[in-house]
């Protein structure tokens, strides 16, 4: 949007763009984006929601006023560019201030592990998950790396290394090292 040589006064805020899952948006509207801005404190990361409103709305190519559920929606905002440029708020969720899910840094879900890890040559068989163990989870279009506190039946727990929006109910990829590459070994569903 702001190409170089852009003079102050003709700069404008930040895009974030997706699919909207329910409701609307209107422009004028304020909105939270979560986990939002993250960052390392005394060892740990810590997530500060970004709360801003949207300058102008745009579906299929076209400015509207209000967008509803269903293909991609570009977001006009009030964010500094710099956040947004490079894809560097991906992964958070955006809605109307207090409507979010929880940001959480520990998760516990319920596991179904594939027969074979995805994408390797030798058919790798997937063994269960060990405590202790790193693991690479999607959670929507946040990723994050997982590390196995707790394993018990079908139901695996893990601390975050950077924390995700989400609620009970979600879906979770789950990916583990093999060959030196990171491979889908099953999923996960958020209890």
């Amino acid at each position: 949007m702001n190409k170089p040589g852009t003079p102050a006064e003709e700069l404008v805020g930040g895009v974030i763009g997706g699919s909207i899952l329910q409701g609307k948006f209107r422009v004028g509207d304020e909105i939270e984006l979560r986990p939002g801005i993250t960052a390392r404190k005394g060892g740990r990361m810590v997530s500060e929601p970004l709360f801003t409103v949207i300058t102008s709305l745009h579906v299929g190519g076209r400015a509207v006023e209000e967008a509803v559920c269903g293909g991609l929606v570009g977001i006009g905002t009030e964010l500094d560019p710099s956040l947004t440029k490079s894809d560097g708020l991906v992964g958070n969720v955006v809605g109307k201030p207090g409507t979010l899910p929880p940001v959480l840094d520990e998760v516990s879900m319920e596991v179904t592990l594939f027969e074979r890890a995805i994408g390797t040559r030798d058919l790798v068989k997937v063994e269960n998950v060990a405590r202790g163990e790193k693991l690479l989870l999607n959670v929507g279009t946040a990723r994050t790396m997982g590390v196995v506190t707790g394993v018990s039946k079908d139901i695996v727990e893990a601390r975050l290394t950077i924390p995700v929006c989400a609620e009970a109910g979600n879906r979770v990829a789950i990916s583990r090292r093999i060959e030196g590459r990171w491979r889908l070994i099953g999923y996960g569903i958020l209890t």
